[in-house]
């Protein structure tokens, strides 16, 4: 039977808005001077990014000359920790993250442990959440930083933020947070959260990709990763790409325009596609905080059945997910976030994210949900338990 291609991996990426393409192409084809350059094609570069930076700014509530363009989330958060870190001139060395964290800021806390900085990796309990008294009390009076991420990429939590900056910049210590899937989707307010550092990315909410910025709070003390000219107040060196922060400007203006009803029409499809996978499938377990849950992501385990198989079938099929789990060698591997949260194994490799977009409609998650619960039948049914598919 042929079916509709249905996306609904959105936590990965999102499709370019039309209104931020087409606000994109005047900067390919007709305004394509360099922004260093001082007659009017420069000059029409510089305005045009001096517009995207406040657009940026007023989605988070920062000020323009708190923004810092980057080349996406990766590099922000590399950006805000190496540069917290390599800028401190005192005698801290300690930083607090947690162990549900995307690889941009894991990998980069590594990285500063193998050069002699200690690194506090908080757990997180069983709905994927920093317990703020656990974060206090890490807290020295050699940490330096804490990062934590604003919503987790893969099950939605959204942690208790604002209580851990409070103790924490209460302590003269650095708040940095990974917003990458939290900006654009929920209100996210620098002030309100406490925070001297937020990355961002724009192709998560319908901007393009190889976009992000760095949120930098007045005051603080950062060093640049990255050495040529003065673009970006030499924290980001080189020629800029004008029509991908163009792109990334118009992403913010639009998300802070429908924000609240995108909030309400994604937050009504995950709960139907909810009920209806709980209802058409058995020895099902929600993932994430019931609550304090990113309004578009839904984090699925089936008993008994291999992700991975599940999302190859969909795909097949024609309706995009993601796996939570992974085949390598013939054994699978769990995600460190869901190894985190403690999931039974019986549930644990059978783990598919959903993630929505304004794109979606009722009517496609019923079609995925049917298809969903053919494929895990069938699966169970040749009791292909938590094993390899075959490829």
């Amino acid at each position: 039977m042929s079916r509709e291609n249905i996306y609904l991996d959105h936590s990965a990426t999102t499709p370019t808005d039309p209104e931020v393409l087409g606000a994109m192409m005047r900067y390919f084809a007709h305004h394509y001077g360099n922004p260093a350059s001082g007659h009017r094609f420069g000059r029409e570069a510089r305005q045009a990014i001096d517009t995207a930076r406040e657009q940026v700014a007023s989605l988070i509530g920062a000020t323009p000359e708190e923004i810092i363009f980057t080349g996406g989330g990766t590099e922000s958060d590399n950006l805000a920790l190496l540069g917290a870190a390599y800028g401190e001139t005192g005698k801290r060395n300690h930083i607090i993250t947690s162990a549900i964290e995307h690889y941009a800021v894991l990998n980069t806390c590594k990285h500063l442990a193998d050069r002699g900085f200690s690194v506090t990796f908080l757990p997180v309990d069983s709905q994927g959440t920093v317990d703020p008294d656990d974060a206090r009390r890490a807290m020295t009076e050699k940490t330096l930083l804490v990062s934590i991420m604003h919503a987790n990429n893969e099950i939605g939590t959204v942690e208790p933020l604002a209580e851990i900056a409070f103790e924490a910049r209460r302590r003269g210590i650095l708040v940095h947070t990974d917003a990458v899937q939290s900006v654009g989707k929920i209100p996210v307010r620098v002030s309100e959260l406490g925070l001297d550092l937020l990355s961002l990315t724009g192709h998560k909410f319908y901007g393009p990709k190889g976009t992000g910025a760095l949120y930098v709070r007045h005051g603080t003390n950062l060093a640049p990763i990255m050495f040529g000219g003065h673009q970006e107040r030499g924290f980001r060196t080189g020629t800029e790409n004008v029509p991908g922060i163009v792109g990334l400007g118009k992403a913010c203006e639009l998300a802070g325009r429908d924000l609240p009803w995108q909030m309400e029409r994604m937050m009504a499809l995950r709960q139907t596609l909810e009920k209806l996978i709980s209802e058409k499938i058995a020895a099902v377990r929600i993932n994430g905080h019931p609550f304090r849950r990113l309004p578009h992501v839904l984090s699925v385990s089936f008993r008994g059945v291999a992700g991975d198989a599940v999302v190859q079938e969909l795909d097949r099929q024609g309706v995009a997910a993601s796996a939570g789990a992974a085949c390598t060698s013939g054994a699978v591997h769990i995600s460190h976030v869901l190894a985190a949260l403690g999931i039974p194994e019986d549930y644990g490799p059978g783990t598919v994210r959903f993630s929505l977009g304004k794109g979606n409609t009722e009517e496609q998650l019923c079609s995925a949900a049917d298809l969903l619960a053919e494929i895990v039948g069938q699966l169970r049914g040749n009791r292909a338990t938590a094993t390899c598919p075959s490829r």
